[in-house]
């Protein structure tokens, strides 16, 4: 993929909007192009935009027990973070 942005096109699934993804975006991704692949889409921490990847359910399990441990002792952290 030699241009650094790719357009794409909404269009209409029922009564949502989608996207069609390239293949070489999805190779980008390191995800196998097939029907049916779960891609997690997630908030960028700084908030400056998103992350599209695969979809990991170990990863998602560590995430919330982070932000369990996070909510749990957010006194102390913010604290810290002094």
């Amino acid at each position: 993929m030699d241009d650094p942005s790719i357009e794409l096109k909404l269009r209409r699934v029922g009564n949502s909007l989608g996207v069609i993804l390239p293949r070489e975006v999805l190779a980008l991704l390191g995800v196998e192009a097939r029907e049916g692949e779960i891609l997690a889409l997630e908030r960028l921490p700084d908030g400056s935009g998103i992350a599209l990847r695969p979809a990991d359910d170990r990863f998602a399990e560590k995430l919330a027990l982070l932000r369990d441990t996070m909510k749990q002792y957010r006194n102390a952290l913010r604290e810290l973070s002094k």
